[in-house]
């Protein structure tokens, strides 16, 4: 089954108020809740479209497949590629229990001013 896997966008993106952005994002709020809670049946492509630009994500960073235990599919089929990986949404805890110049050294590797060897 194929459901949204948001809230560890937001929480990876450190949006506090995942209902409000929604909403100024321009989707409904009873489509909002619905997002929140995974309960939407149906998905629209222009709302997913929004969500990634205002993200700056894909699709496949919106979503999430939970294998079907009555009729699994191989480990080489294309779905895998959504499953949860719940680690991505831990980062913003991460930085914040790294040292100071731990968070420097990425910073000047995210700004480009070292390679990762350095």
């Amino acid at each position: 089954m194929i459901n949204w896997n948001i809230r560890p966008v937001f929480k990876a993106r450190s949006i506090e108020k995942p209902y409000t952005f929604l909403v100024k994002a321009g989707i409904s709020p009873h489509t909002a809740t619905s997002i929140l809670n995974s309960t939407s049946k149906t998905l629209r492509t222009t709302h997913l479209e929004i969500l990634c630009e205002k993200l700056n994500c894909t699709p496949n960073d919106l979503l999430q497949w939970t294998p079907n235990k009555d009729n699994p599919l191989p480990d080489t089929h294309a779905l895998n590629r959504l499953k949860h990986n719940p680690a991505a949404s831990d980062i913003g805890q991460k930085l914040k229990s790294l040292p100071l110049e731990k968070l420097n050294e990425i910073a000047a590797f995210i700004s480009g001013q070292q390679s990762p060897e350095e």
